[in-house]
């Protein structure tokens, strides 16, 4: 019981305030990577704990601790334990479900999202025609500045005509070197999760605030790169000529959350005024934060087993 009491307080504690105080940390600008790092760390625990409490808890009973591995067989072939009475039985079926559940809509989530981005690839294929000086880029037709990245076994960075028209050189090179950031740090797959967390349980206020907190990291991870491969200027400048709706087409496509004003401007400042990084000690104490995360709620469960 002692684990189930540790383990549903660390999931009520992952499922709101912790969630909320990251989201308004302003040292997550510094690093970006460990914050993302963090943020899947407390996907990962929230969804364990939450699972491990319950099983933990159904484990438990007045004659003590049912083995997992001794109770799968008879509540399969029975009869049921009597010791194991309705409340155990509510908690193993309400972590059976609530798994079965987070399982099935990543798995939904990652259909719709392929499914959609063979569409994509389909309409590159027919409709796009090659970016000269740049490898692996295509053009649309199109007049509104666009640019967007499709990941898959063939990955594809498109841009618009109407983007390569309003841009100066070096910024259609920063525009272009910022999707390929996205390809790169896969920044598809970690998009996924959240958005998978959030379609499992929408009326769930944290998992909005995640799925926005996570894509603003990428873009800021993707800002860097495209720094790194051209200039702060070309970025910054790119940014303020096109603005969010340059990206806001293709994450809707894709399911994502949109890119609004207040996270431009977010992107903006942070180029103007780079911030300065998070000294060693900070770094080291946000990877043994998530690691303990991560690891606190596999121990308790393999240990309530």
């Amino acid at each position: 019981m002692i684990a189930a009491a540790i383990l549903a307080a660390l999931a009520l504690a992952l499922a709101w305030p912790v969630p909320v105080l990251l989201s308004r940390a302003a040292w997550t600008d510094r690093a970006p990577a460990l914050a993302l790092a963090l943020w899947q760390a407390i996907a990962l625990a929230g969804g364990l704990s939450m699972l491990g409490s319950l099983l933990a808890f159904a484990l438990h009973t007045a004659g003590g601790v049912i083995g997992l591995p001794d109770l799968i067989p008879e509540l399969w072939h029975g009869p049921i334990p009597a010791e194991f009475g309705v409340l155990q039985i509510t908690a193993l079926a309400a972590a059976v479900l609530l798994g079965a559940h987070l399982l099935a809509n990543l798995a939904l989530t990652a259909v719709r999202t392929e499914r959609e981005r063979r569409r994509q690839h389909r309409l590159i294929a027919l409709l796009a025609d090659p970016l000269p000086g740049e490898p692996r880029t295509s053009v649309l037709a199109h007049a509104a500045p666009l640019a967007y990245c499709v990941p898959g076994v063939r990955t594809a960075t498109v841009v618009t005509d109407g983007l390569v028209t309003l841009l100066e050189r070096d910024e259609l090179d920063a525009v272009v070197a910022h999707e390929r950031a996205h390809l790169a740090g896969f920044h598809h797959l970690i998009q996924l999760a959240f958005r998978a967390w959030h379609t499992s349980l929408p009326w769930f206020p944290v998992a909005n605030r995640a799925e926005r907190a996570v894509t603003m990291l990428t873009e800021e991870l993707a800002d860097n790169a495209a720094v790194r491969a051209t200039s702060r200027g070309a970025v910054h400048r790119a940014l303020t000529r096109v603005g969010a709706d340059g990206e806001l087409a293709a994450l809707a496509d894709a399911g994502g959350v949109s890119l609004d004003d207040r996270m431009q401007q977010r992107r903006l400042v942070r180029l103007e005024a780079p911030p300065a990084e998070l000294p060693t000690l900070a770094r080291v104490a946000v990877l043994a934060a998530a690691a303990l995360l991560v690891a606190t709620p596999v121990a308790l469960v393999l240990s309530s087993l």
